[in-house]
């Protein structure tokens, strides 16, 4: 049967699978080409009866392999047996109870990912340990000149002048907002839900002597008081959930000082609405939802705030990917001493299925700048990336 339906199937690129019968067949031509080794004959109805759960499952489990790189396997298959998100009344009344992110909810999914021990993610983060998608102006910088970057082109987009208070919405490890304060001389509160990363991120604070300049909380955004002149949010809006963005946006806006500016950078699909991949949602992020532009647009319209200008950063992450990967592997032996071959298993499947996700297209990453009104902002995007903007209030002028 499997066979039947990768011969229907493949079309773009090329596939070798190898079965336990030890029968080799291929299937299609040209690039990418990839590999498929299965070991165990049973894990075979599994992945053609569900297969975008059970690719995870089964290969956490010992039953494939993929010699030639396990992400182009998956890009592979992914180009040529896309996942079905068609919209339909059952799924959006299942996507509703998966994103149903209440507090409590918040707090749970949170820290199923991200209060894992700290060394995991040392172990194939950058230096200042960003968890999200870097920024590649060639895509063979290092990992840590691309983080940079990232923060660079945050810091241009937001317009900060020093003195300035900034609330970061979901700070991670805390890597932005100390950048920021190093950068600009501007008052940071970085909120987050997750304790390991409050934890870290306060010690940091205070190892760098930041700690008059930088706080960090552990709090809900739908709690957290206080006016900024500026707002940010990276890679946390993905754990918001669709019945909870009229509140986000919301918060935001009461958060906004008048004449103040946001943004907001975060993975969405370069298409229409979809659901989170079951495997995903079930071992890496609970809750978890990467959204349309057409989910997000409404939501900020009914807040009362303006969208000032969207950037779509397409293949960023797969290299940011592709390099957590490659350190990834490089202490995976310290990772299965720590946890198990499993868990290792997991892990690298999870960087894979990712990287194959943007490598394919479906997924980019937006920069959407918001304000209260556009009076004050600069004339062209090219503004935001030059070394010395062009001072506020030109597009008044002109």
């Amino acid at each position: 049967m499997l066979d039947k339906v990768l011969a229907e199937a493949i079309k773009t690129g090329r596939l070798t699978v190898h079965y336990p019968t030890g029968e080799r067949r291929r299937y299609g031509e040209g690039s990418p080409d990839a590999e498929w080794v299965i070991k165990d004959a049973a894990a075979i109805p599994r992945l053609i009866r569900d297969p975008w759960l059970e690719m995870g499952e089964t290969y956490m489990e010992g039953a494939w392999d993929a010699p030639k790189g396990l992400a182009l396997l998956l890009e592979v298959l992914l180009r040529n047996i896309p996942e079905d998100d068609a919209p339909s009344l059952l799924r959006n009344i299942g996507r509703y109870f998966e994103q149903a992110n209440s507090r409590a909810a918040s707090r749970r999914h949170v820290a199923h990912h991200y209060d894992l021990d700290e060394s995991l993610f040392r172990m194939f983060l950058d230096r200042e340990m960003h968890y999200s998608c870097a920024y590649f102006e060639r895509p063979n910088v290092s990992l840590e000149e691309a983080q940079v970057a990232k923060c660079e082109i945050i810091r241009r987009k937001l317009g900060l002048k020093a003195g300035q208070r900034v609330l970061d919405i979901g700070c991670g490890w805390g890597g932005l907002a100390l950048h920021l304060a190093r950068a600009v001389d501007v008052h940071v509160t970085g909120i987050t839900l997750s304790k390991e990363q409050h934890r870290v991120a306060t010690a940091r604070a205070r190892e760098a002597g930041l700690a008059d300049r930088v706080t960090f909380r552990l709090e809900d955004y739908r709690e957290h008081p206080g006016l900024y002149d500026r707002i940010v949010s990276v890679g946390m809006f993905e754990h918001v959930g669709l019945p909870h963005y009229e509140t986000f946006f919301a918060t935001v806006r009461e958060r906004l000082a008048p004449g103040g500016l946001a943004l907001l950078h975060h993975i969405g699909r370069s298409g229409g609405p979809g659901r989170t991949n079951p495997w995903i949602r079930r071992y890496i992020f609970p809750g978890g939802y990467n959204p349309a532009l057409s989910e997000v647009l409404p939501a900020i319209e009914r807040a009362g705030l303006k969208v000032a200008d969207v950037e779509v950063l397409k293949f960023h992450y797969r290299y940011t990917l592709r390099e957590w990967q490659r350190r990834f592997q490089m202490r995976r032996a310290e990772a299965v001493r720590r946890w198990d071959e499993r868990f290792a298993r997991m892990w690298e499947f999870y960087l894979a299925a990712c990287e194959a996700s943007f490598a394919i297209g479906d997924l980019v990453v937006f920069h959407i700048q918001l304000a209260r009104t556009l009076e004050g902002l600069p004339l062209t995007r090219k503004a935001w990336y030059a070394e010395n903007p062009e001072p506020a209030g030109l597009a008044e002028r002109i």
